[in-house]
């Protein structure tokens, strides 16, 4: 035997990952994966098919690996090979005494059940659940803000591209070629950037940094216009941050009405400047705002907020997996370090 070559290779290596730390452990310690499970179990019929075949893999096992392939940003085919190459990968899943793993193929239907089933809502109710029994309840007033998220850029002619703003298909399109052409993004500019693709819409509670409420469109929905689709009446305090493109003196007089304190930046115009006490009140809600800038770096470190499929309801599935797997590291991490909800 060489230098170095050891019987015991596979547990000393073991061994040493514990001692290092395996961060999907921390995962697998504090968040409830069945209970996760159980609410897809409930909504979908998942088993044997009348006509034989293999069964269907275990509800826990999936979203054990959506999940996955959410924190490391990974495509169908790579989730694949990283179960079947990492040790890690394969503890977590419940797949190390397994000869199979899931193929690239089954991740693609689970997703498609979840989008037909419309079940992430259901998912997004199973977070939130775990975060209210850990005690992490909204508080401290709820940051409102919207991110692009990039889609493949579609490479359309003038025509029909007018053709979709219509609502409407080319007619002149295949089958074929309609299933790989994506209708419902949009392109949107933003501080001279032009961007394609769809945005995420998100509330964020000021103390804890979860995303408690999202919504997915198109890019060139305005930011304003999911404002009352997000707002939480279940955060504790009554402050509602958000940046100048949300304010409307209408939107202030009906928050004020609903007992909200709306802390909205106030925005400039050519033939009247902001005062000094409206710079003053900017630059302290920005100090505020600055919060909800915390979960999309976060969604940035777990590989951006790209998408790799196609149409709006298979976007609202993905984005809402990434929002799910971003809440649910925050609660592991937060309860690894010992914080406790006050």
């Amino acid at each position: 035997m060489g230098a170095g070559h050891s019987l015991f290779a596979a547990e000393d290596r073991a061994a040493k990952l514990d001692r290092i730390g395996d961060p999907l452990q921390v995962l697998d310690r504090h968040i409830d994966f069945a209970a996760i499970a159980a609410v897809v179990e409930a909504r979908l019929t998942i088993g044997k098919s009348r006509k034989g075949g293999r069964p269907a893999w275990p509800a826990e096992v999936m979203v054990r690996l959506l999940v996955l392939q959410q924190l490391y940003n990974l495509s169908d085919e790579a989730l694949e090979f990283q179960v079947l190459d990492r040790r890690s990968f394969l503890r977590f899943a419940g797949l190390e005494r397994s000869g199979k793993v899931p193929d690239a193929r089954t991740f693609w239907v689970w997703r498609e059940r979840l989008k037909q089933g419309d079940l992430m809502g259901d998912i997004s109710a199973a977070v939130s659940g775990q975060l209210q029994r850990a005690g992490f309840i909204a508080r401290g007033g709820q940051i409102i803000d919207a991110s692009f998220v990039t889609a493949p850029i579609q490479r359309n002619t003038r025509e029909e591209n007018a053709q979709l703003k219509q609502g409407q298909v080319p007619s002149h399109w295949s089958d074929a070629k309609r299933a790989h052409k994506d209708v419902d993004a949009r392109w949107a500019r933003k501080h001279g950037k032009n961007h394609f693709g769809y945005k995420l819409h998100a509330n964020t509670d000021r103390r804890w940094g979860f995303i408690r409420k999202a919504q997915v469109t198109p890019a060139n929905v305005h930011d304003s216009a999911m404002f009352e689709r997000v707002l939480d009446p279940a955060n504790t305090a009554r402050q509602v941050y958000a940046d100048r493109g949300y304010g409307k003196r209408d939107r202030e007089h009906a928050l004020k009405a609903q007992g909200y304190r709306p802390r909205i930046q106030r925005q400039g115009q050519a033939h009247r400047p902001l005062s000094a006490a409206d710079q003053r009140r900017n630059r302290s809600i920005a100090r505020d705002r600055a919060f909800g800038e915390h979960p999309f770096a976060r969604l940035r470190q777990m590989g951006g907020k790209c998408l790799r499929t196609i149409g709006l309801a298979r976007a609202q599935v993905q984005v809402g997996l990434k929002v799910a797997a971003h809440n649910l590291q925050h609660l592991a991490r937060l309860l690894e370090r010992g914080a406790v909800p006050a």
